[in-house]
């Protein structure tokens, strides 16, 4: 039986072509770029190459690019960074209900420990923020928007050009999560008119543990992480010059093949989750239906239970998810969910399927035949007496 791998949004296989560009850094290159002989001239040749490379596709300096150990770590030191070297102009960030738990649990750390004010503003029914609603919450002691590109959740896709201008009239450092935006959507930081932008490798196929941060070049941040003089002394520690130079390959295949990639994600996509929404009664369709990533399908199904559905989808070898993965121990209801005012009766039988690479025709066809299956089963369990 053929695996069906439906949870791209939370790891990505690492692409051949990523690995083979890795390889020597693994084992015969193993130089640190930080020592003056050979093998670490060698390895700090490496990533200045990789770091020019990630540049040339985010369409920036090569001295603006921050590499870190995660998405997570880019955005806490973009947030804290930014909340920290600003805090004499003001302490006042302004964010949206439905972020990633990185920016979430960042603010909520600086509103706690360092007297930030946070502004968490409500989205609508399909979580989108309304411009007006940002331009309202600004005050004169506002240092900071930080809005997510894509959710990670939902797959709704926000207008970050547009609220960029609405920072920039303002005089306000603008940051967005762009970690799930990166394998589809456009990085290019002039064209987004952003200050500060988060994406990790483990997303588009590249490694796990590796991340950056965009910082315009005029725009001042704290490190968070102290140590050694690296990444222009905002982040200390010996760089994984594999993984980075991974990074930089992933990315550029990205961006390269979304053009291709995109449309054909965008079919599978559309195929399923009308055929759900056809043959499954009481079933619903999370987040924008046009406006949204091209792999993303957020299912709520009424009247079950997403763990027992999903060991019946693990059990035919269809892996999918409840949610976002960075918050699945838990049996709170998805905040993102509650944000868009999902009933609960919907919000617990919530299935992400979140496509990629190896996703196929046949694929959709297996998982709406097992699916329509499954729920069916689940739902004569709970109504037999």
């Amino acid at each position: 039986m053929k695996e069906i791998y439906l949870d791209y949004a939370a790891a990505t296989p690492l692409d051949p072509r990523v690995l083979k560009e890795m390889d020597p850094f693994l084992h015969r290159k193993f130089g640190n770029p930080s020592s003056f002989h050979a093998p670490g001239l060698e390895a700090k040749d490496a990533l200045d190459q990789a770091r020019i490379r990630v540049a040339s596709l985010l369409h920036c300096e090569p001295t603006e690019i921050i590499f870190t150990g995660s998405g997570t770590e880019s955005i806490n030191l973009a947030l804290k960074g930014c909340a920290r070297v600003r805090k004499k102009k003001g302490n006042h960030i302004i964010t949206t209900a439905v972020e990633h738990e990185a920016v979430l649990k960042s603010l909520s750390y600086l509103e706690e420990k360092e007297g930030v004010h946070v502004t968490i503003l409500p989205v609508d029914c399909y979580g989108r923020i309304s411009l007006s609603a940002i331009e309202k919450a600004i005050t004169k002691k506002t240092i900071l928007i930080s809005i997510i590109f894509a959710n990670n959740e939902i797959g709704t896709l926000n207008p970050i050009e547009k609220i960029a201008r609405i920072a920039k009239k303002r005089k306000i450092a603008f940051h967005t999560d762009a970690c799930q935006a990166a394998a589809s959507q456009s990085l290019d930081v002039k064209k987004l008119g952003v200050d500060l932008l988060s994406i990790n490798a483990a997303k588009i196929s590249g490694p796990k543990g590796v991340g950056l941060l965009y910082k315009r070049k005029d725009v001042q941040i704290d490190p968070v992480v102290h140590g050694g003089g690296q990444e222009w002394e905002l982040r200390a520690g010996t760089e994984n010059v594999a993984g980075i130079v991974g990074f930089a390959k992933a990315l550029e295949l990205a961006q390269e093949e979304k053009v291709k990639e995109t449309p054909r994600l965008e079919k599978l996509r559309d195929k399923l989750s009308t055929t759900i929404l056809t043959k499954i009664p009481n079933c619903k369709l999370n987040g924008d239906p046009k406006n949204r990533l091209p792999n993303n399908v957020n299912i709520s199904f009424r009247d079950i239970d997403a763990e027992e559905l999903l060991l019946l989808l693990n059990k035919e070898k269809i892996y999918a998810s409840s949610g976002s993965a960075c918050a699945t121990h838990t049996s709170e209801k998805s905040h993102v969910l509650t944000a868009i005012g999902i009933p609960e009766s919907y919000a617990k039988g919530t299935i992400r399927f979140s496509l990629g690479k190896e996703t196929t025709d046949t694929d959709i066809d297996k998982v709406i035949s097992v699916l329509e299956k499954s729920v069916n089963q689940l739902r004569q369990k709970r109504y037999t007496p």
